[in-house]
């Protein structure tokens, strides 16, 4: 059999298997509406999935949107709602961290001496909308 009558006889026995949907041999509805069911409940499951996030314990969140921007809204813990591929959670961690600061000065003497400062910080959480706008989220290596 030569390859062009091999492609005729694979398309009838597709036609026969799922039908020409033209009334005489219709394609089987039960499988179809089951992977349409399918595919539906995968969409509402990522849906449902990529809508909640979580904030921490010790940690604030914002909300960037693409329509209107950095959000004035502050989410403290708990589980809270976005609208997927629109809106994406900032998460800050407000608790107080180290830095330590490191000076090597002289005295009076002429002796070097190596001061290192050690200083808590952490930032002010309603001020968090503006850290993001001037500084980012790396607010504190600046």
């Amino acid at each position: 059999m030569d390859p062009e009558q091999q492609m005729k006889q694979a398309m009838r026995n597709l036609q026969r298997m799922f039908g020409s949907g033209n009334g005489r041999n219709p394609a089987p509805k039960g499988a179809i509406g089951a992977a349409g069911l399918l595919v539906g409940l995968g969409v509402l499951a990522w849906g449902a999935n990529a809508s909640l996030y979580n904030v921490d314990g010790g940690h604030r969140a914002i909300k960037y949107s693409r329509i209107s921007g950095i959000q004035e809204t502050i989410y403290g813990e708990g589980t809270h709602f976005r609208i997927p591929l629109l809106e994406t959670p900032i998460i800050y961690d407000v608790r107080a961290k180290p830095t330590s600061i490191q000076s090597l000065t002289g005295t009076q003497d002429l002796q070097m001496v190596n001061i290192i400062c050690r200083v808590l910080s952490r930032p002010n959480q309603h001020g968090l909308p503006q850290i993001f706008r001037t500084l980012g989220t790396d607010y504190d290596e600046r």
